[in-house]
């Protein structure tokens, strides 16, 4: 009975014990972590030579401990870098740029326009005067001669077109034959001109009327024209 007494007592007591960090191997944050040095490197002595061999360490330069590239003066993207403010920028559609670009061009193209029919009105107040006046002297055989030409006036007198004769240069026989009324803006300012030319081959020449693009042919019986 005493021997079985004496065996219960050696057995070990179990208590509770707290939770303590110290007794536990925990893993050190990365932020902290060491890194083992790296072992030196040693080199071959050679055999024929009793210096003792060299040892060096193999260190790893940062970057920002390298010496700067040569730029010329230019700045580098990865020193200064682009805002994201100028890159939109960048990316935007100068719709402003355009809308002017296309404002200015029409302003042009209207003025160049406005400008040309200035101009041709000038040169036509200049050669024809107002109300739009055009003369020619031609024998056309109504009691001329080449000494006494007939006188002809061509004038747009208000958009009315008139062909005044003066045959011989002799007033008391003047003619005037009546042309067509011109319709339109602007067409009070219409030149009027005239030539004269044998149109139907009978030897006797007649009187043709230039208007724009138009032409009107008076026909000559010999004494007096007809509208053809």
């Amino acid at each position: 009975m005493g021997t079985m007494q004496a065996r219960k007592q050696a057995q070990p007591v179990e208590y509770d014990v707290e939770d303590d960090d110290a007794l536990y191997q925990t893993r050190m944050p990365t932020s902290v972590r060491r890194y083992k040095p790296v072992p030196p490197v040693q080199r071959r002595q050679p055999e024929n030579q009793e210096e003792p061999a060299i040892q060096g360490i193999l260190i790893q330069r940062r970057r920002s401990s390298l010496s700067p590239k040569r730029t010329n003066g230019i700045a580098s993207n990865a020193v200064a870098p682009l805002k994201t403010a100028d890159l939109h920028g960048h990316k935007r559609f100068p719709i402003v740029a355009v809308l002017v670009g296309m404002v200015m061009t029409m302003v042009l193209v209207m003025s160049i326009a406005a400008f040309s029919s200035w101009w041709r009105v000038y040169q036509d107040d200049l050669h024809y005067g107002r109300p739009r006046t055009f003369q020619l002297d031609a024998v056309v055989g109504h009691g001329d001669s080449a000494s006494n030409p007939t006188h002809f006036i061509f004038m747009n007198l208000r958009r009315q077109v008139e062909i005044i004769e003066i045959p011989g240069g002799d007033v008391s026989h003047t003619r005037i034959f009546i042309g067509p009324v011109l319709y339109g803006d602007g067409q009070d300012l219409t030149p009027v001109t005239g030539e004269v030319q044998d149109v139907n081959g009978d030897g006797k020449p007649d009187l043709i009327v230039h208007i724009q693009d138009q032409q009107i042919v008076f026909i000559n019986d010999g004494t007096t024209f007809h509208p053809r």
